[in-house]
């Protein structure tokens, strides 16, 4: 009877799994093993956050999402809505529900244990939880730029305050001197950093312009410039060039997605010029839009394999490489690009690899 118990168990869970690995086969997604039945999202959850309580690769979310007709967007999920996972002709689905878990004006985190029931609710959209930190990642969308060589050298500069200031900051008068366009008025203020130099080929793959501020033009007189600065970061000195303000909209949406092309590239360089790197620091790729990058493309990390002595025959061998974590590309440049660590198991280093994940 033992026997032919665990027989049938043995087939049960031959079976579970053989219909687990169909429905991977079939959707393409991964469901974790100890996914839940449904979740009720927090305040500071982030959609990532979400997708990796359900999946065991993130990335893939936007495939099994579906969206309820009474809600105009997907991406704005908040506080308080409760995410289901059901199937649809045997495939898995996520579903959101609009709950009445949050009172007028509270915007706190709730714990999920009341039973909640579907109701239409209002919400500000700011109040929307996003893809991935914004805050961790915002310097880098609206303060930093890669350029090209010889940019800043015919950039506009700043030539003083007013008053004979040299040192100005937000809501202070400025001059400038260059080329100003009839149609440009907002201009970002940038001091020029290092150049970045691929490692491996020694290509020169741009310049760093940090930001320190945004000016607007009050008038123009030949090549001199009035400006009034709109926001400073940091002290705005003699010198520091000016480039159109970007015309790129920023977003709080970021699509993970696996990248379309085969990529392989390294990690060069890291905020604050640091050379250990952690769960949601900035990093810099040495791959770009021209190796087919695109902002939300997600990368996983690798680490070296190690060197190690082989005893039997007296020489030395390579490891195979360790997958160490996963990034996202939040924006990109001609030759590299900017992306966030969302996750790792390991510290991880300069010199890093990256590839499809």
């Amino acid at each position: 009877m033992k026997k032919l118990f665990f027989a049938v168990v043995t087939v049960s869970l031959i079976s579970i799994f053989a219909w687990a690995e169909e429905v991977v086969r079939t959707t393409g997604t991964v469901l974790r093993m100890d996914h839940p039945n449904e979740y009720v999202v927090k305040k500071g959850d982030t959609l990532w956050d979400i997708s990796g309580t359900f999946l065991s690769k993130p990335w893939l979310w936007p495939e099994i999402w579906e969206i309820n007709p009474q809600i105009e967007d997907p991406h704005w999920i908040y506080p308080g809505d409760l995410i289901r996972l059901v199937y649809r002709e045997g495939e898995p689905r996520l579903t959101l529900e609009r709950t009445t878990k949050l009172a007028p004006g509270d915007r706190s985190a709730i714990n999920g244990t009341d039973r909640l029931s579907p109701q239409v609710r209002s919400q500000r959209i700011e109040d929307a939880i996003t893809t991935i930190p914004l805050e961790e990642i915002d310097p880098f969308l609206s303060r930093s730029r890669i350029v090209n060589p010889g940019d800043l050298e015919s950039a506009a500069y700043i030539l003083q305050g007013s008053q004979q200031h040299l040192i100005v900051g937000e809501g202070d008068a400025a001059y400038a001197r260059g080329n100003f366009g009839d149609s440009i008025t907002a201009y970002g203020v940038y001091r020029k950093g290092e150049a970045v130099i691929d490692p491996v080929t020694r290509e020169l793959l741009g310049v760093h312009a940090q930001g320190v501020g945004n000016v607007n033009v009050v008038t123009v007189a030949n090549d001199i410039a009035t400006l009034n600065v709109a926001r400073s970061y940091e002290e705005i000195r003699p010198g520091d060039r000016l480039l159109p303000s970007d015309n790129e909209v920023l977003t709080a949406i970021f699509e993970p997605s696996a990248p379309d092309a085969d990529i392989s590239g390294l990690i060069i360089g890291v905020e604050k010029g640091v050379t250990q790197i952690g769960k949601l620091d900035v990093v810099f790729l040495n791959r770009g839009e021209r190796e087919g990058l695109q902002v939300g493309n997600v990368l996983a990390i690798y680490k070296t394999g190690e060197m190690v002595a082989d005893r039997v025959k007296g020489d030395k061998v390579a490891l195979p490489d360790e997958r160490a974590g996963l990034l996202m590309v939040f924006r990109t440049f001609e030759k590299m690009s900017f992306a966030l660590v969302l996750e790792t198991d390991r510290p991880l280093a300069v010199g890093d690899k990256v590839r499809n994940p």
